[in-house]
C-alpha cells in the first residue's frame, strides 16, 4: 500500500496531503446507499488523469496544470460540481484524444478547490459511481461525453465467504501498515473504522502499489466478490515483498561492518557526483578504452592491457587495489610506446651547437659527431652507452643538453648520487600499496618519447644497501643487447629502451662496478688549461652571471689578463665551478655599486680583482728553489685536477730507520720503501757510501699533512729525493716528474697526465720526466698547451737520476 498522493494531472508530482484529511469523513454504508440510488446524468465533462485511477468513495487531491483541465474544474466548480474522471492509457501523452482514454471511469464530486501559493490549482475530489463512456460529444474546450451506468454484481449480505474475504483484507491491510515504513501507523485507524465492504475494497485498491493497468482492471471488474479476491491477491504479494525486504534488511544489518558502511556512503557520493557532472568509474574505463585505440602497441602489450582493463571492470571502486590498478593503466596509456622524435642529421648544425655551448672537449664532440654520422648512414643503429669521465665542473652534465638539442631529441636527467634502493631503478611490484614504476620508466614517460637523450648523472656514486644493489639493476638498462625488453616490476611487461641515448657521467671510474663499466664507452673529459678557462669565462661564465644579476654587458668589462689573474690566484680545479663563483663575486660587487649609486671601475683591473676577492690564495703552486738536498717537485692527480707536490727528505744520526709522514696511503709508503731498497742495492753504482745507511735515519715528508695522499706516481720523485739526500747534490732547477718504480729499476707509466702537465705549467715548471709509455698521452694534448715545456721520457730509474740530479753540491752540504 502507498502513501496518500496529490496528483498533478500534467506532471503527476506527488505531495503529501494530510493537513486537511481529518475534515473529510470516511464513507459510511448510508452514504454508499445514497450514492447507489442516485441516477447518473446523460452527459458529463470528462477529466483525464495521467497515472492514477479514481475508485468510488475514495477522496484524492489532484493538481491541475493543463489549460483544458483548469477550465473544466472552474466551470464544474461553479456549476453542479459533478465530473467524470477517467485514466489515460498512456501517461506520456500530453494532449490526449478520445482514443487515448479508458472507457470505464468514476463519476466524481468536487469537494474543494484550492489556489496554491505557486499559482497551481489543487482540487479535492471524491469518487461516487462507476460509469462507461457511450460517446464523445465534444473535445473542446474539454472532453464531454454521454455516459451510461456500469452494473455491479454484489454478493448476498449473509455470504460467509465474502465476509471472510473482507475480514482477511482488513487483517492483511493492518499487517501491511505495520510492516511498511512508508505508511503512517494512523492509517490503521482508518481501516478499522471503514464499515462499507465495497468502500474498503475501493480504498485499499486505490492505495496499493500497482501500475495503472492493474488498477484499471480492478475498476472495470463488475463482480465485487471477484474484485475483493483480486485485491486480496495483490495485498498478499505486497505483504510477502515487505516481509522479504524486512528479512533481507535484517540480515544485511547484522553483516554491515565499517567497510560496507563506507561502501554505501561512497556509492551515494558517486551518485551525487554523477548528478553534479562528475565522472563515474564506468566513464573512466570507457575513456581508457578510447585512449588505448590510439596507442602504437604490439599485440602482446595490447592483450596485456585488455586483460588488466578487464580486471578493473570487475573491481569494486572503493577497494585499495582499485586506485593501484587505475594508476597502472594510466601509466600504460601515458608511456610513449613506439613514439619517437625524428633525429636531425644536419651534422654541421650539430657541430655548431656543440661548439657554441662547450669550449674545448674536442674528443667528446668528435665522438658525438661520429655517432651521428653512423646513425645517419644506417638509420637503425642501437644507441651507444657513453660515459663521460672526468673531474667536477668540466661540463659533463651540460654536454647532454647540447647533444639533445643538436640531434633534436627530448632531454631527461636522472641523478644517481646516493641511490641505494634497487626499486628506484626497477620499480615496485604493483601488489604493494603506494607502488610506483622505477625512475627509468618515469623519466621516459616524462620525456614523452621513447628515444630521449638520457643523462645518468654521477653513476659512480651508486651505493649498495640492504635494499639491493642499484648498480646491478643498471646492467640491464645499459646493455644494448638486453634493454630492448627492459623489465620494470611495476610495468610487468618489457619496454624498449634500445633507442634511448644513455650518457652517464662519473668522477671516478674505480668505484663503478666492473660489469657496468664494461657496458659503457668511456670518454675522458679532461680538465681545462688556463687559456681554456679564460676563454670559457669570457664566452660563457661572465655573460651568464651578468644576466643572472640583472646587469648589462656594458656594466662590467673583465679583460683576459684579469680573468687569468682570477684563474691562477683564486681557483684550483680542473673544471670551472669555482671560477664561476669568483666571477659572480665580481659581478655582485658591480651590482651593489650600481644599486647604491657608488663609483666603480667598469673596466676591471688586476688591483680591482684583489680588492674584491682579497689576496691571491693559490700561490703555493709556485716552484721552490733547489738549494736544499732532498727536495724534489712531483706531479699529482686529484679529484679536482692536477697539482704539484714537494717531496722532502732529511738525515739525522741514528741506526738507519726510514720514517714517512704527510698523511700518506699504503701504496705511497710502499713507493718510498721500494726507492730506499733500490738505492741500498745500487749504492756503489750511485756513488753512495753504503755505511751511511746504518749511521743515519731518513725522514721523508710530503707537505700539507692534512690532505690525504696515495698512489704510485710519486715513486721516481721519492727516488730522486733520496739520491739527492745521500749524495748531497742539487736537483736540476725547474724540473718535475711523475712515474711508478719497481725493485728492478724500471719506471712504469701513470695516469692523469694532462691534469699533471697543466699543473706543471701553472707552477712555471720547464722540464718534466715521464715514463716512455706516457709519450702517447702527451701526443694527445694540443701543442699550444705544451709551449715552454721539455719532456724527458725514461724507462730506467738510472735515467731519472742522470737527468734530475746534477753534479753540483748543495749549499752547506753534509759530509757523510
Amino acid at each position: 500500500m502507498s502513501k496518500t498522493k496529490i496528483l498533478n494531472i500534467d506532471s503527476l508530482s506527488l505531495q503529501n496531503f494530510d493537513e486537511d484529511a481529518e475534515l473529510i469523513p470516511l464513507m459510511t454504508p448510508e452514504d454508499e446507499e445514497e450514492i447507489n440510488n442516485e441516477s447518473l446524468p446523460e452527459s458529463l465533462p470528462i477529466l483525464p488523469l495521467r497515472n492514477t485511477v479514481l475508485f468510488p468513495g475514495v477522496v484524492i487531491p489532484i493538481t491541475a496544470g493543463r489549460d483544458k483541465s483548469i477550465k473544466l474544474i472552474k466551470e464544474a466548480s461553479n456549476g453542479g460540481k459533478i465530473i467524470g474522471v477517467v485514466s489515460q492509457k498512456d501517461e506520456t501523452v500530453e494532449d490526449p484524444t478520445a482514443t487515448d482514454i479508458n472507457k470505464v471511469g468514476t463519476v466524481a464530486r468536487i469537494l474543494r478547490v484550492l489556489q496554491m501559493p505557486d499559482g497551481n490549482t489543487t482540487v479535492i475530489i471524491q469518487g461516487k459511481k462507476r460509469f462507461e463512456i457511450d460517446s464523445i460529444i465534444a473535445e473542446e474546450p474539454y472532453f464531454k461525453a454521454t455516459i451510461k451506468e456500469v452494473p455491479e454484481a454484489r454478493p448476498d449480505k449473509e455470504n460467509e465467504e465474502f465476509d471472510a474475504i473482507i475480514a482477511s483484507i482488513k487483517e492483511l491491510a493492518l499487517q501491511i501498515i505495520k510492516e511498511s515504513p512508508n505508511i503512517p501507523s494512523e492509517a490503521s485507524f482508518a481501516i478499522k473504522n471503514i464499515e462499507s465492504s465495497s468502500f474498503l475494497i475501493n480504498f485499499i485498491s486505490s492505495n496499493l502499489n500497482l501500475d495503472l493497468k492493474e488498477k484499471q482492471a480492478l475498476l472495470e471488474n463488475n463482480d465485487l466478490k471477484e474484485r475483493a479476491l483480486a485485491t486480496l491477491r495483490f495485498m498478499n504479494v505486497e505483504f510477502q515483498r515487505l516481509t522479504l525486504q524486512k528479512d533481507i534488511q535484517s540480515k544485511v544489518k547484522l553483516d554491515l561492518d565499517q567497510q560496507q558502511r563506507e561502501y554505501f556512503l561512497h556509492q551515494q557520493m558517486k551518485t551525487i557526483q554523477e548528478e553534479l557532472g562528475g565522472n563515474s568509474s564506468e566513464t573512466e574505463i570507457e575513456d581508457m578504452r578510447q585512449r588505448a585505440k590510439k596507442k602504437k602497441w604490439s599485440k602482446k602489450v595490447k592483450e596485456h592491457f585488455e586483460k588488466e582493463l578487464g580486471k578493473i571492470q570487475r573491481m569494486n571502486p572503493q577497494v585499495a587495489e582499485y586506485s593501484i590498478q587505475r594508476n597502472y593503466l594510466d601509466l600504460f596509456l601515458e608511456l610513449p610506446w613506439n613514439e619517437f622524435s625524428k633525429d636531425s642529421f644536419d651534422l654541421k648544425r650539430a657541430q655548431k651547437i656543440l661548439d657554441r655551448d662547450h669550449y674545448g672537449l674536442e674528443d667528446v664532440k668528435r665522438r658525438i659527431i661520429e655517432y651521428l654520422a653512423v646513425l645517419k648512414l644506417r638509420n637503425d643503429m642501437k644507441s651507444p652507452i657513453l660515459c663521460l669521465y672526468g673531474p667536477p665542473g668540466v661540463g659533463k652534465t651540460s654536454l647532454g643538453k647540447s647533444i639533445a638539442e643538436a640531434i633534436g631529441r627530448e632531454y631527461v636527467r636522472m641523478s644517481l648520487g646516493g641511490l641505494r634502493d634497487e626499486a628506484e631503478i626497477r620499480g615496485h611490484r604493483k601488489t604493494y600499496i603506494g607502488a610506483m614504476p622505477g625512475r627509468i620508466i618515469q623519466s621516459v614517460k616524462k620525456a614523452g618519447k621513447s628515444n630521449p637523450v638520457f643523462i645518468l648523472d654521477e653513476i659512480d656514486k651508486l651505493s649498495v644497501s640492504h635494499s639491493g644493489d642499484p648498480s646491478s639493476a643498471m646492467l640491464e638498462v645499459l646493455d644494448p643487447e638486453q634493454n630492448n625488453e627492459f623489465y620494470d616490476n611495476f610495468l610487468e611487461v618489457g619496454y624498449d629502451l634500445s633507442k634511448v641515448m644513455f650518457i652517464a657521467t662519473a668522477n671516478n671510474l674505480s668505484t663503478i662496478q666492473p660489469a657496468l663499466r664494461d657496458r659503457m664507452e668511456i670518454i675522458n673529459v679532461t680538465g681545462y688549461t688556463i687559456e681554456e678557462k679564460v676563454e670559457i669565462a669570457k664566452r660563457h661564465l661572465l655573460p651568464k652571471q651578468l644576466e643572472e644579476h640583472g646587469l648589462k654587458k656594458k656594466d662590467l668589462l673583465i679583460g683576459k689578463r684579469e680573468l687569468e689573474k682570477i684563474v691562477e690566484g683564486y681557483t684550483r680545479e680542473s673544471g670551472v665551478r669555482s671560477l664561476e663563483k669568483q666571477i659572480a663575486k665580481m659581478v655582485r660587487h658591480a651590482a651593489k655599486s650600481i644599486a647604491m649609486e657608488e663609483e666603480y671601475n667598469v673596466k676591471v683591473t688586476v688591483d680591482d680583482v684583489e680588492d674584491v676577492l682579497g689576496p691571491p690564495r693559490m700561490e703555493r703552486d709556485k716552484y721552490e728553489n733547489n738549494d736544499v738536498a732532498g727536495v724534489v717537485t712531483g706531479l699529482a692527480w686529484t679529484s679536482v685536477g692536477g697539482d704539484i707536490l714537494f717531496i722532502e727528505a732529511i738525515l739525522s744520526k741514528g741506526k738507519g730507520s726510514l720514517n714517512i709522514t704527510g698523511n700518506l696511503g699504503q701504496v705511497m709508503k710502499e713507493s718510498a720503501t721500494i726507492a730506499m731498497e733500490y738505492i741500498k742495492s745500487n749504492a756503489e753504482d750511485l756513488g753512495i757510501n753504503p755505511e751511511v745507511f746504518d749511521k743515519y735515519n731518513v725522514h721523508m715528508h710530503v707537505p700539507e699533512g692534512a690532505t690525504p695522499k696515495d698512489g704510485p706516481s710519486a715513486g721516481i720523485t721519492m727516488l730522486t729525493s733520496l739520491v739527492s739526500l745521500f749524495t748531497q747534490r742539487k736537483v736540476k732547477k725547474s724540473i718535475a716528474m711523475t712515474g711508478e718504480i719497481t725493485l728492478r729499476g724500471k719506471v712504469l707509466p701513470v695516469g692523469g697526465i694532462k691534469e699533471k702537465i697543466l699543473a706543471a705549467k701553472r707552477a712555471r715548471i720547464k722540464e718534466i720526466i715521464l715514463c716512455e709509455d706516457n709519450r702517447k698521452d702527451i701526443e694527445e694534448i694540443k701543442q699550444e698547451y705544451l709551449k715552454g715545456l721539455t719532456f724527458h721520457y725514461v724507462r730506467e730509474m738510472r735515467e731519472v737520476i742522470d737527468i734530475a740530479v746534477t753534479k753540483q753540491k748543495v749549499k752547506n752540504a753534509k759530509n757523510l
